[in-house]
């Protein structure tokens, strides 16, 4: 079955912008439902993941998504290579 996380050190559970976005994800993702398999836990994350970065609507970015937003920004100090 799957395992909860547990408290570490050295890695995203170590980070607290990370832990936010882990909290966000076990929240609108994880406790809403019982899941039948790893699979369609997989599916879910990858398709919260793309709604996260490229659909999801953030107000202190003028209603523009963070990916759309980092785009922008890149494009505006003229380097239109986007981080990893």
């Amino acid at each position: 079955g799957l395992l909860a996380s547990t408290g570490s050190t050295g890695d995203s559970y170590d980070n607290a912008m990370a832990e936010s976005i882990n909290g966000l994800y076990k929240a609108e993702v994880i406790h809403r439902k019982s899941w039948k398999n790893r699979a369609e836990v997989e599916l879910a994350t990858l398709t919260w993941v793309d709604w996260y970065n490229n659909r999801r609507l953030l107000e202190r970015l003028g209603h523009t998504p963070p990916a759309e937003a980092e785009k922008a920004y890149y494009a505006s100090i003229g380097n239109d290579d986007l981080a990893a």
